[in-house]
């Protein structure tokens, strides 16, 4: 009995080390998460003063990539093709209740996110297909909506690829989407 009970704890041992030894490690492009109202998740807990609404109106799923030194936009991410929006998976955003973006419906559910960018503006995509990886399974037959959204400057770099939120007034809320010097907007009603 005593053999038996060795041979277990000593093979466990092995396989618990030899699992740890083969973990992958942190992703270079790290899963982020925003929310429509801004912080939506902190706030609610640790800021109840906000009177937040039960559950969010948006959430984004993205992988952040870094600049690192490397040409952006015209270089890694080409001009004129279709773009994951982001790193890994393809951006997901689930829409909690109907909303207009830029004018137009988007309505409840869950979808993928794309660009195609140009220097001037960029066309935005929200698409039925999810949980893809990148943008090489993109079917534009499942695209729901199309929105244009002009080309800002940045004043200042921004390093790791980014989609925030920025409340304007109740109801009313931008969507800004912004790596090195380059930014868009996104208006959003709710």
């Amino acid at each position: 009995m005593r053999n038996i009970f060795a041979v277990i704890v000593i093979f466990s041992l092995f396989t618990t080390i030899g699992l740890a030894q083969d973990f992958r490690g942190l992703d270079k492009s790290p899963l982020d998460r925003v929310y429509l109202p801004d912080h939506f998740a902190h706030d609610i807990k640790f800021a109840p003063e906000r009177n937040l609404p039960d559950s969010p109106v948006l959430k984004i799923d993205y992988s952040r990539p870094q600049k690192n030194e490397r040409e952006v936009f015209g270089g890694m991410v080409k001009y004129n093709e279709i773009w994951r929006l982001g790193a890994n998976e393809s951006t997901e955003i689930k829409v909690y209740k109907d909303v207009k973006i830029d004018g137009k419906l988007l309505k409840e559910g869950t979808y993928s996110m794309y660009a195609i960018p140009t220097e001037k503006q960029w066309t935005i995509i929200f698409n039925t297909d999810i949980d893809h990886w990148g943008h090489y399974s993109y079917d534009e037959n499942n695209d729901v909506l199309r929105v244009e959204a002009h080309v800002l400057p940045n004043k200042k770099s921004v390093e790791e690829f980014s989609i925030q939120f920025e409340d304007v007034e109740e109801g009313i809320a931008v969507m800004y989407i912004a790596w090195d010097l380059v930014r868009v907007e996104l208006p959003i009603s709710y």
